[in-house]
């Protein structure tokens, strides 16, 4: 199989300001390939393999303190040397179509919906388009919940089986927890709870 038959999937993890994209800022973007699945077989990557990462200049002056607290970066050295957001998204579009190579690039994150809003509305705001699109994403939350039989509020980080747990530090650094989910995703996508 070629081309659109394989899907790459790229594990994205962000770092904001606040809770949504427009009054607030998306500080950095953290992106690694974790897997291809060609409808057979799941080919696990490296999570150190294959990366990109940024940090933005802040687009508006407003902000949370427990989000800053939580990215543990500088706005203001940001505003001085973060990349532009369009600069910044047209490097992350090339690069993810030049690793997917005409493959079907798939989103994933944890919870997929706080990454992919930002993600997605910084691509259009910006680019004019989201090389994933509007509806090539998984939340890996979600799908947790479904292969291991949980009540949502059960499907947590903190309570993953062992062998299905990350190695890696949860830093909030946005490429270090994409590659910390991206070895977690490859670990879960062929898992099925014992019985």
């Amino acid at each position: 199989m070629a081309g659109r038959d394989i899907d790459v999937y790229f594990s994205v993890d962000i770092e904001a300001d606040g809770p949504i994209p427009g009054p607030y800022s998306m500080l950095a973007l953290g992106i690694c390939v974790c897997g291809r699945f060609d409808g057979e077989r799941f080919g696990t990557v490296d999570p150190d393999e294959s990366t990109f990462y940024a940090e933005l200049q802040p687009i508006s002056d407003d902000y949370v303190e427990e989000a800053m607290a939580v990215a543990g970066l500088d706005r203001a050295e940001l505003a001085r040397q973060g990349e532009t957001p369009v600069a910044a998204m047209t490097r992350a579009a090339e690069w993810i179509e030049e690793v997917a190579a005409g493959a079907h690039p798939v989103f994933v994150g944890w919870p997929a919906a706080y990454d992919w809003l930002f993600t997605h509305w910084y691509f259009i705001k910006y680019l004019g388009r989201d090389p994933f699109g509007y509806s090539s994403y998984v939340d890996m939350k979600s799908f947790y919940l479904a292969r291991a039989r949980l009540r949502l509020d059960d499907a947590s980080p903190d309570f993953l089986p062992p062998e299905l747990r990350s190695s890696r530090a949860h830093t909030h650094n946005a490429l270090d927890d994409a590659r910390q989910q991206g070895e977690f995703f490859a670990r879960l996508f062929d898992w099925h709870r014992p019985a």
